[in-house]
């Protein structure tokens, strides 16, 4: 569904993202794992056109969409969900949602009805303003908006950022359920654990540069990734 080929982005002088290449197919779950800084969220941006890329190619569904309008990306069909949630404090969470819809001209009652499902506790709150609700609620209200608009991928920038262990489980739960009614998801994630069990493929980013990549299962099992990610000391015998 998506294709990253040696992707460069650049800030300044500083070459933030050093040539990456990677895929996302069609109903997976593929997951970035790294450090602060390694260029994570610089890449989702990049996809969506936030940042310019400074060379390579980014395909959707077979076509060139490097540097492409963002309005144009979104009705093509990739929302981000941003680091940091970014929702609208002021509006209710029902004005927030149909500012997730904004490329559309249809009518949206079908797509509320949706994310109301997967989301019960918005529909109890849909007049009550964004800024009003919990962190995890506003991180629920985050992710419908960016379903407003009917992705076919959505990424997301740390969802379980800032929020207690309980509800980033919650949170999962959602991001498999939206997986399992067919969508594709890209996710970035600093709790790598539930990350790499959640994902199909994961890719490893550090400074910049993809070091290692493999299905969540064998990066789970793998000693450096344990190490460096998941807090686990290396064990010695002797």
């Amino acid at each position: 569904m998506l294709k990253v080929n040696d992707l460069k982005v650049n800030y300044g002088g500083i070459e933030a993202v050093k040539g990456i290449s990677f895929e996302v197919p069609e109903k997976s779950i593929i997951t970035l794992i790294g450090a602060n800084g390694a260029g994570k969220s610089t890449t989702l941006r990049s996809i969506v056109s936030l940042v310019k890329p400074a060379s390579g190619t980014i395909e959707f569904l077979g076509e060139d969409i490097t540097g492409k309008d963002t309005n144009e990306i979104v009705s093509r069909g990739i929302t981000l969900v941003p680091e940091g949630r970014k929702i609208f404090p002021d509006l209710t969470v029902l004005e927030n949602l149909k500012i997730g819809a904004y490329t559309r001209k249809d009518d949206l009652t079908d797509d509320l009805n949706w994310v109301y499902d997967l989301f019960p506790r918005l529909k109890e709150r849909h007049w009550q303003a964004g800024g009003t609700l919990s962190g995890g609620e506003q991180q629920m209200l985050a992710v419908a908006r960016a379903l407003m608009s009917r992705p076919k991928l959505i990424m997301m920038d740390e969802p379980s950022l800032g929020l207690a262990p309980l509800i980033v489980k919650g949170i999962f739960d959602i991001i498999k359920e939206i997986h399992k009614q067919g969508v594709t998801i890209l996710l970035i994630e600093q709790n790598a654990n539930m990350a790499l069990q959640a994902a199909d493929m994961a890719y490893v980013m550090e400074t910049g540069k993809i070091t290692m990549q493999g299905s969540g299962k064998e990066l789970l099992e793998d000693e450096a990734i344990k190490t460096a990610y998941l807090g686990k000391k290396k064990t010695t015998l002797g």
